[in-house]
């Protein structure tokens, strides 16, 4: 499972990620946090860190936002490091609205 070899400390995912034999439980295994809340059809709901959920929601807003920008989107740069340079500039842009 790719999410089991992350060095994080703490996973943070959507309901998507909400199996827990697949996904919860070899992450608990390992030490790592889970900020993955249940789905709605489960009987016992997991507790999870509403804050740093919220924090997971701003920058999926942001990525949003970002990829608004038809170069960032479509990777029109050939080079990493102007693609990059791309990015710092969106990321700016969307910062300052």
């Amino acid at each position: 499972m790719l999410l089991a070899d992350t060095a994080a400390e703490t996973v943070i995912a959507d309901k998507g990620y909400d199996a827990q034999a697949r996904v919860v439980e070899p992450l608990l295994a390992q030490g790592k946090g889970v900020v993955i809340p249940s789905r709605s059809t489960k009987k016992m709901a997991r507790y999870y860190d509403l804050h740093l959920y919220q924090a997971r929601h701003l920058i999926e807003n942001f990525f949003a936002k970002l990829k608004q920008y038809r170069a960032i989107a479509t990777r029109y740069d050939k080079t990493a490091r102007n693609f990059l340079g791309a990015i710092h500039i969106a990321a700016a842009v969307v910062w300052l609205n």
